[in-house]
């Protein structure tokens, strides 16, 4: 079932870059089961929309790409607050990929 979510991040957008550059590097994009990612610049930091295949998809990308990187990025910083959303997806179209729910 596909899961969706939007994550607000109260740290600067140039974190976000860096994070998205390193991350290319390692994955070369390819993320099982990530259907879409955007992200955008807010008042507070950055927000970040994602649509997944699953849950599980999500989870386990978290536990095994996203936080060891972001460890990594902040060099022992501690974390701020991400303020996490998750949501319905109504309809998604992906002609490209073959995608549509």
């Amino acid at each position: 079932m596909t899961y969706a979510v939007t994550m607000d991040v109260a740290e600067a957008v140039e974190l976000y870059d860096a994070f998205h550059r390193l991350l290319l590097e390692r994955t070369g994009g390819a993320v099982d089961g990530l259907l879409v990612h955007l992200a955008r610049q807010t008042v507070d930091g950055f927000q970040v929309v994602e649509v997944w295949e699953s849950r599980e998809d999500f989870e386990r990308c978290t536990a095994e790409v996203v936080g060891p990187l972001a460890t990594e990025l902040l060099e022992g910083r501690p974390r701020r607050p991400t303020v996490v959303t998750e949501f319905e997806v109504r309809g998604l179209v992906l002609p490209r990929s073959g995608v549509a729910v």
